[in-house]
């Protein structure tokens, strides 16, 4: 009698959203799998949904392996994650009082289509409910189910030689009737409905089975493409145009897949800032500058491609040159010459006119996006547009509506913030890493 492959009989005939490298792998170790399971580390119940906190409050909840709808003897040996399991994490991270944001750190080819959709669905509510940053980083691959996962987060990084995409459907057929004869088998499926076993695999795969499969796969596809456009913001058309292809660190943020390159512990620091902005302190002569003419877009306009180490660096530069931030002694205006005339006068007027209207302006688009901003304070304390604006963005980010967003490094591990170290999901990823190598 043949010995079928337990992968095979797990992922025959569902359909999956996993890149095909790693199907491939998968499949390839299926016949060295035992199909005891009860020779294999019983799993008795999913793990207690637990997080990890760094000191700014930032909770990390893993992802890693194939994803899997429900978690088995197999799952457990192959490394794999369940949808249970992630959904279970993230919900008590934000729930944690202690928690300020979450960063979900992704390493996942991709896996099973079933319950990946009610997945989602359930991240974007929880991050709604609880008003909470979520960002991720594919670190080293948000791929297929991972990234549908990963284009939840406000913010996705990627690593420079991280992959994301392969946004397709798959389903496998195996016709084993050859192997059947070769073994001197012959299947006899008794049944009732025409359809009954289609697409068995003792027999070749029929014409009306194949179009069978391959609407349900479309029909799938087409669910995942609306998925990501909505999450990532994009045009239906445009995830589509990928055809499911694979993109690498900084292609994949030119394909509008990820907001920027870097590792985890960049999205640590830029997540921290975020939730604690530097103090941007005005002094005179930046505000005389902020009435010049800039290169810069509109300050309302939210930029994906916005670089906030180098918005830093700029505030921290201009900061540094302006003695009235720096805290020491400002030279004396000169007094006015003479030979001021009235029409001086009457510039200067309609200069500070100009810049009130704008503040006014500016209060009345934050108000239009929620945000609360006194012109009458700002005016007073001499907040200049181009800070307000910032003020304006830092809230959004806050929020996790902005792209722009300036970001503290997270304490050192071992730190009384920390929570107790190491998370226990990290752990048994680790546990199943150097299982899996002994």
């Amino acid at each position: 009698m043949t010995r079928l492959n337990p992968l095979l009989t797990r992922l025959g005939g569902r359909p999956l959203a996993i890149a095909p490298r790693a199907l491939d792998g998968l499949l390839a170790a299926g016949p060295m799998l035992d199909t005891r399971p009860a020779m294999l580390p019983a799993r008795d119940a999913p793990p207690v949904a637990s997080h990890s906190v760094t000191g700014p409050g930032i909770a990390v909840v893993p992802i890693l392996g194939p994803l899997v709808t429900r978690g088995d003897w197999l799952t457990s040996l192959l490394g794999a994650s369940d949808y249970g399991e992630i959904a279970s994490a993230v919900e008590a991270a934000l729930a944690d009082p202690s928690v300020r944001a979450v960063l979900l750190e992704i390493d996942s080819p991709g896996g099973e289509v079933g319950g990946l959709f009610d997945l989602v669905d359930r991240l974007v509510s929880l991050r709604e409910a609880a008003q909470k940053p979520l960002w991720a980083v594919a670190s080293e691959s948000a791929l297929s189910a991972a990234f549908a996962i990963a284009s939840v987060a406000d913010r996705l990084y990627v690593t420079r030689t991280a992959e994301v995409g392969s946004i397709g459907v798959v389903a496998i057929h195996v016709d084993e009737s050859v192997a059947d004869v070769m073994a001197g088998l012959k299947w006899t499926l008794v049944h009732a409905g025409d359809r009954k076993i289609e697409g068995n695999a003792h027999e070749p795969l029929s014409d009306a089975a194949l179009l069978a499969i391959q609407a349900d796969v479309d029909a799938l596809h087409a669910d995942l493409v609306t998925l990501v456009a909505r999450n990532r913001n994009m045009s239906p058309d445009a995830v589509r145009a990928t055809e499911a292809a694979i993109y690498r660190g900084q292609r994949g943020i030119d394909a509008s897949l990820a907001d920027k390159l870097g590792t985890v512990d960049l999205a640590l620091v830029d997540l921290a800032r975020a939730l604690d902005p530097p103090r941007l302190i005005m002094g005179a002569s930046q505000r005389a500058r902020a009435h010049q003419p800039s290169r810069r877009k509109t300050a309302m306009t939210v930029e994906s491609d916005l670089n906030p180490a180098a918005e830093d660096a700029a505030v921290e530069e201009t900061n540094a040159s302006d003695p009235e931030t720096l805290g020491t002694p400002q030279p004396a205006a000169p007094a006015a010459p003479p030979e001021a005339t009235e029409a001086q006068t009457d510039q200067t007027a309609e200069r500070l006119r100009a810049e009130y209207a704008e503040i006014a302006a500016i209060a009345a688009q934050g108000a239009r996006l929620g945000v609360a901003i006194d012109a009458a304070d700002a005016m007073a304390k001499g907040v200049a547009p181009h800070a307000l604006r910032s003020s304006i963005l830092d809230a959004l980010a806050a929020r996790a509506e902005a792209s722009s967003v300036v970001a503290v490094g997270p304490s050192p591990a071992g730190s009384p913030a920390s929570n107790g170290g190491e998370s226990p999901i990290v752990r048994r990823a680790r546990e199943r890493a150097s299982a899996n190598r002994s």
